[in-house]
């Protein structure tokens, strides 16, 4: 079996390390694997095809913020793809994040109409069923349901000066239902729920978690604490590829400001030099990090991972905190409470920094071994990412012999 994936980015990031982690499962099992990314230069296991230049990314990025058709630039790059595809033949394509300000959803589908390929797409977000955005549950928005127009998140990522979200719409729905074989996969029950509702209703749609390499992601020794001077605080570790607010940047300047910071220390992963600068003095800032052992550490030293998440589907940092032995305390935002039970974290109420308080002092009180023991056989029973990553496989195998 051959398969390509397409995503924006590869073997970094969540979303980069799902695809990643699949091409080894396909690879392990005696098939072909290729991916094609947008952006971003990473090694991996998979044969590599890479989407366009940097000055694409650039020329989409105008387009996008000048007239809002965001998915509709890089046609000169997108198709180069598909040259690319005719060569390689496919028995199959796994599609992932097509935003990212990389690729041409209307040339690239217009193709995989006529070529009949088998498809199984992955969403992370909304974007592919709404007419801008990736989330829309912050201002409670049900525009999607029946025609997005007159957005009121068109300055929000994938950001622009004017708002185009009913033509859009109709673009892409227009695109995405002439698929005569095309399948959906969430990582997320609340994210499935979604799809059901919207106009890709009608084609097949996959729940399974996703996973994490359970090798890498472990619970390791590490001097962290004594690097930092940090050896009797309790450590509050966030961590997120892009800093925001979606993200929780601003709780946790606001749980810094109610914590005990004489026995708490708050550690954030993922900054770049202009945010570490502006952060209190009491907050450790970590520049981000493709080194997965640093990462690690990090989780492994750490009494408890927040993730104070307003916008989120299924984070694969929740997973790879309980991989390697850390509770997790996240909003109850999307599916990122699907990830945990009373065993394993709290669930706290959305923008509830009071609410974080109160349950980091319950995780302190609970026993620290028995706790790391249970998010340890969390994630060895649910994310593992070579038992669950089979269920792309097996899904592959079933989209071919239909």
């Amino acid at each position: 079996m051959r398969v390509l994936q397409i995503n924006a980015g590869v073997n970094s990031g969540s979303t980069g390390r799902i695809a990643e982690d699949i091409g080894n499962i396909l690879l392990k099992n005696g098939h072909e694997s290729y991916i094609a990314y947008g952006r971003g230069n990473s090694n991996s296991s998979s044969k590599l095809i890479k989407i366009g230049t940097d000055f694409d990314v650039y020329s989409h990025g105008i387009k996008t913020l000048l007239t809002d058709k965001h998915g509709f630039g890089s046609i000169i790059a997108t198709k180069s793809l598909i040259r690319k595809i005719e060569e390689i033949k496919p028995d199959v394509i796994g599609l992932h994040n097509l935003h990212g300000y990389y690729l041409n959803i209307e040339v690239l589908f217009r193709f995989l109409a006529e070529s009949k390929i088998p498809i199984l797409w992955t969403l992370f977000d909304c974007w592919a069923f709404t007419g801008h955005c990736t989330y829309f549950d912050d201002i409670n928005c049900e525009k999607w349901i029946s025609h997005c127009n007159k957005c009121p998140k068109h300055k929000n990522y994938p950001s622009s000066w004017v708002d185009n979200s009913f033509e859009n719409f109709k673009n892409k729905k227009h695109l995405f239902l002439n698929l005569p074989n095309l399948e959906l996969l969430t990582h997320s029950i609340w994210l499935g729920d979604l799809v059901k509702k919207s106009f890709l209703k009608s084609y097949k749609v996959h729940i399974t978690p996703s996973a994490v390499n359970l090798k890498l992601f472990r619970n390791i020794p590490s001097n962290l604490k004594e690097r930092f001077g940090i050896e009797n605080r309790r450590i509050l570790l966030g961590c997120a590829s892009i800093w925001s607010n979606r993200k929780g940047y601003h709780d946790f300047l606001e749980l810094n400001k109610i914590i005990d910071n004489s026995t708490n220390q708050i550690v954030l992963l993922g900054l770049n030099d202009k945010e570490i600068k502006k952060l209190p003095s009491n907050i450790i800032g970590i520049k981000r990090t493709e080194n997965i052992q640093e990462l690690v550490q990090w989780y492994s030293i750490a009494d408890i991972f927040i993730n104070p998440t307003s916008q989120d589907n299924f984070p694969t940092t929740n997973l790879e905190s309980l991989a390697c032995g850390t509770p997790v305390i996240t909003y109850n935002t999307g599916g990122s409470p699907e990830s945990i039970d009373e065993s394993t974290g709290i669930v706290v109420e959305k923008g509830n920094v009071k609410g974080l308080l109160e349950a980091i002092d319950v995780i302190r009180k609970r026993d620290r071994e028995i706790l790391s023991e249970n998010c340890r056989k969390r994630a060895e029973l649910l994310y593992n990412d070579e038992t669950r990553f089979v269920d792309y496989l097996n899904i592959f195998k079933g989209l071919i012999k239909e």
